[in-house]
């Protein structure tokens, strides 16, 4: 072969520092370009053979990755179809691009380092980030083809000779650059292939080489290099996803999931997905136990494409609701070196996020309809899912209508038609309105639970973080419905009716009762009003509005506006003048009147948890003294 020099076709200034500058932070990644560009390799080859188009022998098809540290190299080795020097010049010298200045231009809509290389054809030049100088060992399946070498020291300038490889393949050796050699650590190399190439289609042997300085010369007079030592395969060429369903068995998914996700608790349930058309996607997601600060639980699904990781931040690829899943999907319709942008635009993308959604219904109107006991089992876990879905998918909600549960603070589930045929004849209040009440704590509220119990009322439970907005959602989709948290008001005012109960008192009693308790209270933020409420109903009830709370609540999740967040906290104190404690207390000396007042309200205090502290201290006091 005659030796050849050449200037690399970028026909202006040196690109690489450029890549070395602009690329730093995302530097690993020219370790899944080089590997990935082996996998290419290495299928070429099979393909052709299973074709008849390549007739030698296959031999061991794998690819090995091994590190040198006293020559300081990095080398990526495959058994693929290698390149003749024809071959080097038209894919490694000819750059997608006619300069760095235009290079330049270009860059400024770039968001990262992968839609850099996609976009430019940078993938083997990534190499240049962390090499000083790159070679290519490499003879080409052919037949008659001769081993060519080429190298590079990081500027436009290029060498093409006779190559020492002996078997059909290439070799990419990197000798590191000193700001690099974080890569000649056996462990951060490890990391990445674990990170990149552990589920790969073709076999990876990574290992250290025993000295990359020459061992003799071959015949024809090129440095002969030392075996490579390497270690066992570190991946898993065939993963579950990549199997038919039929082959699997629960076993073989909860593995699978276990080593994605050691230390965590086993999955509720997993959705296999298999479509070739209109686009091509695999994969297996599974429905995680979740803590109820489920932000900490998003960004475990891990994105694909050939097997090759891409990314784990999938939210435009996944519906959003689903980013609590875990699992991975596997799309050769996603490039490789995908981008942000891509991503946002791409048509497959958004057929790929309706696909999800719709399968994740479909798994779950099967779950109900199959074994509606193990489902409502299930339900603390998947209702979080649901709730979340319906908010953000109108598809998905229109679907969800049939499988989604309240639950009442009893433990009993009902889907929204078999609790609005439950509720109706007790709490359609006197304009036709259904009245839901619910609780955010059923600890918490007990005594208001247990009061509305009485009016043979039936409280929900809302108390998972998404409850806020879902509450919400419920009054937007129920046609003449609305929600109230039962200790929106006193019980014989959260759902109005016809023959509500008056008081016996007359107006100067009223007038002097509520200037009682104003007085025992001190405070302005408490509102009194005397109320005609049941006999057997608390004396003092403390309620906060319906509309005041969600406000607040709004605003606390970053959902309202800060107005309402910064508003004092307003309650209405509900003195119930039917109670036999009234008459005692208008009839006691102005001492006495004051003491019963503000023993009432403690109480009324305790029973919304609000009394702390001194007046927690004051009032234990004061009991004993009352007793």
């Amino acid at each position: 072969m005659v030796q050849e020099k050449g200037t690399i076709s970028i026909n202006t200034e040196n690109i690489f520092p450029i890549i070395k500058k602009f690329l730093y932070s995302d530097h690993e990644i020219f370790l899944r370009e080089l590997v990935s560009n082996a996998v290419d390799a290495t299928q070429k080859i099979k393909r052709l053979g299973s074709l008849g188009h390549y007739n030698q022998e296959l031999g061991e098809l794998k690819i090995r990755v091994a590190v040198d540290p006293e020559a300081k190299t990095l080398i990526i080795s495959d058994s693929g179809i290698g390149m003749t020097a024809e071959e080097i010049k038209k894919y490694i010298n000819q750059v997608a691009f006619s300069g760095a200045t235009e290079f330049m231009e270009k860059f400024k809509e770039a968001s990262d380092a992968n839609e850099i290389i996609g976009r430019f054809g940078l993938g083997f030049y990534s190499a240049f980030m962390v090499a000083e100088k790159v070679e290519i060992q490499t003879l080409s399946y052919q037949d008659g083809a001769e081993p060519a070498r080429w190298s590079c020291d990081g500027s436009t300038e290029f060498e093409i000779t006779e190559g020492s490889r002996k078997e059909r393949g290439t070799d990419v050796i990197l000798y590191l650059n000193e700001e690099s050699t974080e890569f000649l650590e056996k462990t951060r190399i490890q990391g990445i292939l674990d990170k990149y190439a552990k589920f790969l289609p073709v076999p990876v042997q990574f290992g250290t080489r025993s000295s990359s300085e020459p061992d003799g010369e071959d015949e024809k007079g090129n440095p002969k290099y030392k075996t490579v030592e390497v270690d066992n395969i570190i991946n898993n060429t065939t993963p579950i996803w990549t199997k038919a369903p039929a082959d699997l068995k629960d076993e073989d998914y909860l593995e699978f999931y276990r080593e994605l996700y050691p230390f965590q608790d086993d999955p509720l349930f997993w959705i296999h997905l298999n479509v070739d058309y209109p686009f091509n996607l695999t994969g297996v997601l599974y429905f995680p136990k979740l803590k109820n600060d489920f932000e900490v639980q998003k960004n475990k699904i891990k994105l694909f494409s050939r097997q090759v990781f891409i990314t784990d931040e999938v939210k435009d690829i996944v519906p959003e609701f689903l980013l609590l899943l875990h699992g991975v999907i596997d799309s050769p319709d996603i490039p490789l070196n995908v981008s942000r942008s891509f991503l946002q635009s791409d048509s497959n993308v958004k057929k790929i996020n309706s696909y999800i959604s719709r399968k994740v219904a479909e798994k779950l109107a099967e779950l109900f309809k199959k074994d509606r006991k193990a489902y409502e089992e299930k339900w603390s876990d998947i209702g979080i899912f649901v709730k979340y879905g319906g908010l953000s998918d109108e598809k998905f909600w229109e679907k969800a209508k049939e499988f989604l549960l309240l639950t009442n603070t009893k433990k009993e589930n009902y889907t929204l038609e078999e609790y609005q045929a439950k509720v109706k004849d007790f709490q359609t209040d006197k304009n036709g309105q259904l009245v839901y009440l619910y609780s955010a704590d059923a600890d918490y509220q007990h005594s208001y639970i247990a009061a509305a119990e009485k009016k043979n009322y039936d409280v929900l439970l809302m108390n998972t973080p998404i409850d806020t907005h879902f509450i919400h959602h419920l009054e937007m989709k129920l046609e003449k419905t609305s929600l109230k948290r039962v200790d929106a008001d006193v019980t014989d005012k959260l759902i109005e009716k016809d023959d509500t109960e008056k008081h016996k008192l007359t107006e100067e009693e009223t007038g002097k009762l509520k200037a009682i308790f104003e007085k025992a209270i001190g405070n302005p933020a408490m509102k009194v009003e005397v109320e005609s409420l049941q006999a057997e109903s608390f004396p003092v009830t403390i309620t906060m509005e319906e509309w005041m709370r969600r406000m607040k609540d709004m605003s606390r999740l970053g959902g309202g506006m800060n107005f309402y967040g910064n508003l004092p906290d307003s309650y209405k104190v509900a003195i119930n003048g039917n109670h036999p404690l009234i008459p005692k207390i208008l009839s006691a000396g102005e001492e006495e009147q004051t003491l019963l007042a503000k023993q009432a309200f403690d109480l009324a205090l305790l029973a919304q948890g609000m009394l702390k502290g001194a007046d927690l201290t004051a009032f234990v006091e004061r009991s004993v003294k009352v007793l």
